[in-house]
């Protein structure tokens, strides 16, 4: 058995979440700040993208400053999802079933939400592990401590993962740990800690990563 473990963001790695969900979404964030915090829309869409950018996530933002609770601010700012929002693609069940290692989902997004939609998309029991952002304690993405809890779940070293990303601040996380990285999108420029960029996660099929998976060793 290989000791090569596949870890893969699920929004906009594996799904297109921009075209249906994360619009829907930001307007959910956006309104439970209006009401948690007695904002106007304005001023709320403005923190909820300032603390998304500081922390890579606008909850750990509201945790930290104001003592929202992680729980319920998922539960609301989640309800919204339909299977007919996610979009899938009957190729990636066999992309991932013909990869050799273990293969792990780790998300920010909260484990009802996220095993929602890997059940639409047909791939839940591709996966081992479903880490999501309860199971990083809510140190989102890109905090090293969640990457740490991720490692010590799956018991194994950095340098045997390889990690799919939209989001650079994660990858270069990833890639400081000593993972192999490998960014999910349509931009020409590599960061020199991306060691890999693939249009769409199904370029992987004719990408050099998936020769050298096959080579890895036991």
């Amino acid at each position: 058995m290989s000791r090569r473990v596949w870890i893969f963001d699920l929004d906009d790695t594996l799904h297109n979440a921009s075209a249906h969900i994360f619009p829907v979404m930001n307007q959910a964030m956006t309104r439970y700040i209006m009401q948690s915090l007695d904002m106007e829309e304005a001023a709320a869409h403005q923190l909820r993208q300032h603390y998304w950018r500081i922390y890579g996530a606008t909850l750990k933002g509201l945790m930290r400053h104001h003592g929202v609770d992680p729980h319920h601010f998922l539960a609301e700012t989640h309800a919204f999802l339909t299977d007919d929002m996610v979009q899938t693609t009957k190729q990636l069940r066999q992309l991932l079933q013909r990869l050799p290692g273990r293969k792990c989902i780790f998300t920010n997004a909260p484990r009802a939400y996220a095993m929602r939609v890997l059940n639409v998309l047909g791939i839940a029991d591709c996966f081992s592990l479903v880490f999501s952002v309860e199971s990083s304690r809510f140190h989102a993405k890109p905090s090293v401590r969640g990457f740490q809890l991720l490692l010590r779940q799956l018991q194994c070293r950095a340098a045997d993962c390889t990690m799919f990303e939209d989001s650079l601040p994660a990858l270069m996380t990833a890639k400081r740990l000593g993972m192999r990285t490998v960014w999910i999108s349509r931009r020409l420029h590599r960061p020199n800690f991306v060691q890999y960029r693939l249009s769409h996660v199904l370029a992987l099929t004719h990408s050099p990563l998936k020769k050298a998976a096959h080579a890895f060793p036991c």
